[in-house]
């Protein structure tokens, strides 16, 4: 006898792609602006370059296959206790549960491609370099000021039309450009997406659904699932920590050190742990509070108040501008190749106490320079990895207890 399990029975009985619909490119920015379309509270934040919002753009227009579908659960039964918390996109503000009214769209997957859109939608100021480049066939990413011939996306393919037809009217060019670029906008606005919904899953359901979605790249990380949670305390790790985090690099030229998407999420909270061990453990140093992805403490770090949290962070924050300041100052900075050069001088600085790099006596500048020279990452276990630090630490020591 051949027992016949009732999942498969149920399995063949429900196609979910029968739920599948297109949807225009200026309705999604229409529903995402009303907050109609948001996001689960545990989306990391916009990751995009701009490189990457132009490849997007210059597919929509001029592509010959449709650009992949938008994953969305849709939730008709607000239920407080099951349901994911929603966020807004691009500020990320937290959605009251009595604003999801019955079949309310919360993206799983698609959420890099619709922010893009949206920016150009509503004119956000990111994209203000970003252009429609007409004598060249191109969207494009300037520098200067637009020449007559390149038209700016928040201006091509803002919800308002007459925003282009203004700006083609102030510069001359509305009987030359603006039949052909009203054909640009609709087209770009009436861009149909295929949606790919799924009813009212669990948390679990829509992790499992996204991470499918992306076994060759990002999968939403432990670290990023815990963090998010403090959402409701009114804490976004990545507005108030990971984004400066990463701009802070940029500003210095090296942002190309956090390119791998892992490298986004878990440095900087591993970055966190010298500023805990100064403020909560009041420098007491536990070999395995190391700088490294392995040793990250988001377990611990959300058990905290939200004010020390951070205090947490501004610590990190202000140590890696010194970090960054010294091996820019000594000529550093360009030689090294890897984030954890960096990670570690965080919190060299972090258990310094110095406010600044002329604080540092000579010596000890000597003895952090070398070290940023000869120190080798290379093929080290975690436990070499502990000692690395801990040598580094030993160092504070002296200008520590002067201060």
């Amino acid at each position: 006898m051949v027992r016949i399990n009732s999942k498969l029975r149920q399995a063949v009985g429900f196609n979910p792609t029968k739920k599948s619909h297109g949807m225009e490119v200026h309705e999604m920015c229409r529903k995402i602006k009303e907050n109609q379309i948001t996001l689960p509270l545990y989306q990391r934040d916009v990751s995009w370059t701009l490189k990457k919002a132009v490849d997007l753009l210059d597919y929509q227009l001029f592509g010959k296959a449709p650009v992949a579908p938008i994953s969305i659960n849709e939730i008709n039964i607000v239920d407080t206790e099951n349901m994911v918390s929603q966020i807004s996109f691009i500020d990320r503000e937290l959605i009251s549960n009595d604003k999801i009214l019955n079949k309310h769209l919360s993206v799983v997957d698609g959420q890099q491609r619709l922010t893009t859109n949206f920016k150009c939608y509503i004119n956000h100021p990111d994209f203000v370099n970003i252009v429609l480049d007409v004598s060249a066939s191109k969207f494009k990413i300037i520098e200067s000021s637009p020449t007559n011939y390149q038209i700016p996306v928040g201006i091509l393919l803002n919800e308002n039309a007459q925003l282009l037809e203004n700006y083609l009217t102030e510069r001359g060019l509305l009987a030359k450009l603006y039949p052909l670029l009203i054909n640009v906008r609709s087209k770009m606005h009436n861009y149909n997406y295929t949606i790919n919904v799924a009813d009212d899953l669990t948390e679990a359901e829509q992790i499992e659904w996204f991470e499918i979605l992306n076994n060759a790249g990002s999968r939403v990380t432990k670290i990023q699932m815990t963090f998010s949670k403090l959402k409701v305390k009114d804490f976004d790790i990545y507005t108030e920590y990971t984004l400066p985090f990463k701009e802070t690099f940029k500003s210095f030229g090296v942002e190309e050190l956090f390119s791998p998407f892992t490298t986004n999420v878990s440095y900087p909270i591993a970055a966190l742990n010298p500023a805990y061990e100064v403020i909560v453990k009041k420098r007491n140093h536990n070999t395995n509070y190391a700088p490294i992805p392995s040793d990250t403490k988001e377990d611990i770090l959300i058990k905290l108040d939200v004010s020390k949290l951070r205090e947490i962070i501004a610590l990190t924050l202000k140590s890696l501008t010194l970090t960054l300041e010294f091996l820019d100052n000594y000529d550093s900075l360009n030689d090294i190749d890897r984030v954890d050069y960096i990670s570690y001088v965080i919190g060299f600085f972090t258990y310094s106490g110095v406010d600044s790099i002329e604080e540092l006596p000579q010596s000890l500048t000597n003895e952090l320079l070398n070290w940023v020279t000869t120190v080798n990452f290379n093929n080290q276990t975690n436990s070499s990895r502990r000692s690395i630090f801990n040598d580094l630490l030993s160092k504070t020591d002296e200008i520590y207890q002067t201060n």
